[in-house]
């Protein structure tokens, strides 16, 4: 017997395809897009363009069940809970399988496999979770997990294409240049990711971030051009880093903001990463030992060799 229609959960990030106005990143919600609008315009794209095959085997939700998983999804993501982000599997992999079979839905099958990896990460650290460390205050929480993953996935096919471009760009800017496998981990090298928030490109630039270092997001999205993404993502670095005067707070501030960072560090009166991983976001916990891991993995340069930025 055939099986009845499984839900395709996260085609609302295809709200770019049909050329509505990309939400600005902002600390207050009432600038983001709503979740009623990204609902509303997923649902009317996947009755217009997906296949009756893709139809046939896949249901968009109603509204009741996209607000059961899509909404919690965010909110595990931006919440401090790993167990709040380790039960959403499931879900996850049927939306990555429905996204490559969508004309369209590639670039955003590889931000969301992206956030699959965080979960499965997440089960895997809520299952054994690491030893309390009290007495090495720069020690990456998670760092072990992500060596171990990364260590078992090949690189990614378009890797060799783009890094001698990227490599250039980062070490013309002062950047060390292992820090360019930070494209592996927020696109899979893929220059035309995009988020459900509206980043986009290689290094996942949100649309005011992109213009404030002078990339276009509009005809062409400058985003998605390796070079100028690269030069982009490296002055950024650059910047956090001489906010930060730390990598691993640096890496934490370009996923979670340089705010969030800050704030978090004040008022709990600490200097790392490792003090203050456990109340950032969890999509950011997972995401620094992810980067500081495939850097390592990749390039051979741990954190400990890691240079700060050449003036």
């Amino acid at each position: 017997m055939r099986p009845g229609p499984r839900y395709i959960l996260l085609l609302l990030p295809l709200l770019p395809m049909v050329g509505l106005a990309e939400p600005q990143p902002s600390e207050t919600a009432a600038e983001q897009p709503s979740i009623d609008d990204l609902y509303d315009t997923g649902k009317a794209l996947f009755d217009v363009f997906a296949p009756e095959d893709v139809k046939a085997e896949y249901e968009f939700p109603d509204r009741q069940q996209w607000d059961t998983f899509a909404v919690k999804l965010q909110d595990a993501l931006a919440n401090d809970r790993l167990e709040d982000l380790a039960i959403y599997e499931p879900e996850a992999r049927t939306a990555a399988v429905a996204l490559r079979a969508f004309s369209g839905g590639e670039e955003y099958a590889d931000w969301l496999e992206e956030r699959l990896d965080y979960i499965l990460a997440a089960k895997e650290a809520v299952a054994a979770p690491p030893p309390v460390v009290t007495d090495a205050p720069v020690a990456i929480p998670y760092l072990d997990l992500w060596r171990e993953r990364m260590s078992q996935r090949p690189v990614p096919a378009n890797a060799a294409k783009y890094l001698p471009v990227l490599r250039r760009e980062f070490v013309a800017a002062g950047i060390p240049e292992s820090l360019v496998w930070m494209a592996e981990v927020e696109s899979t090298f893929n220059p035309g990711a995009r988020s459900p928030v509206g980043a986009r490109g290689l290094f996942q630039f949100m649309p005011a971030t992109a213009k404030e270092f002078g990339l276009s997001t509009f005809f062409p999205d400058e985003r998605a051009d390796p070079e100028k993404s690269a030069r982009a993502a490296a002055q950024f670095l650059k910047q956090l880093h001489a906010r930060f005067n730390d990598w691993p707070l640096a890496i934490a501030a370009y996923n979670a903001g340089g705010g969030r960072v800050s704030r978090t560090l004040a008022k709990n009166n600490a200097t790392t990463f490792a003090e203050i991983a456990g109340l950032l976001p969890s999509e950011t916990k997972m995401y620094v030992p992810k980067v500081l891991a495939t850097m390592e993995v990749r390039s051979g340069v741990a954190l400990a060799d890691l240079a700060p930025p050449k003036s």
